[in-house]
């Protein structure tokens, strides 16, 4: 299928590896030119530089934390008149309800809700004016299903959700949508890192560790990152123009919810 969005000009944040390259690399692949960003300047070359090779396109490249306005800034200078923006961010590590401070309910915020919506801000009014805009959120698989240890994180981006869910209505009429991703046991590096977390803890294998993470999931393996690409990038798509307002789960079938 032809998605209709090559020559769009594409924002990806925190996409120097991860969840936010692979909806970069699934962007590229569809012709679209993409400006990638990571706070580690070689990461982030050498990411440029795999995806050019890969996929034949020019890759932009803004160094710097997604949650600073000169990294915003920055990235709309590279690339000022977004058609897609897909907003992401690492998120805060798991803790205790009663071991986190004002300070790192702040932090939370700031990484995880305001980051992304400031950037939404600033790209919204062109995206109505010339008729065609995507918003992706890569939110998390806690937005629906929290779990306490996850409070930061899950505060943060229920947020993001909620102010996005009713932006996504004011702009639905000039072919503007605004789409969350939820992913869950995507096998990117943080995946690894809670495999070697568990290998630490439990004395196990690593090969039994991410057998027991493949078990909490239906589907009974971890994602594949081009497949999170690839969802993204039919959001992004010509066709997407009717879905808006909506979280996609993208966890093999584990949400236990029907709504």
């Amino acid at each position: 299928m032809d998605l209709g969005i090559a020559d769009r000009t594409a924002i990806v944040a925190a996409s120097s590896r991860g969840l936010g390259r692979a909806c970069a690399a699934s962007l590229a692949r569809e012709g679209v030119r993409v400006v990638v960003n990571g706070r580690d300047p070689d990461r982030l070359a050498a990411t440029a530089r795999e995806l050019e090779l890969a996929t034949g396109r020019t890759v932009g490249m803004v160094v710097g934390d997604i949650a600073l306005d000169d990294t915003r800034a920055a990235l709309l200078g590279a690339c000022p008149d977004p058609d897609i923006v897909v907003t992401n961010n690492g998120g805060p590590p798991p803790g205790r309800f009663q071991d986190w401070s004002r300070d790192d309910w702040v932090r939370a915020v700031d990484a995880n809700m305001l980051a992304a919506l400031l950037l939404i801000r600033d790209v919204i009014d062109g995206m109505t004016e010339r008729g065609f805009g995507r918003v992706v959120n890569i939110t998390s698989a806690m937005v629906m299903a929290p779990l306490s240890p996850m409070g930061l994180s899950s505060a943060a981006r229920c947020g993001l959700t909620s102010v996005s869910k009713g932006l996504s209505r004011d702009v639905a009429a000039a072919n503007v949508t605004i789409n969350n991703l939820l992913p869950e046991r995507i096998d990117t590096d943080r995946q690894r890192q809670m495999a070697e977390l568990a290998v630490a803890i439990k004395g196990i294998t690593m090969e039994e560790a991410y057998a027991e993470m493949a078990q909490t999931i239906a589907a009974r393996r971890l994602g594949r990152p081009e497949e999170f690409g690839d969802a993204c990038a039919f959001l992004c798509s010509a066709q997407a123009g009717f879905i808006s307002g909506q979280n996609l789960h993208v966890d093999g079938g584990s949400y236990v919810g029907a709504f």
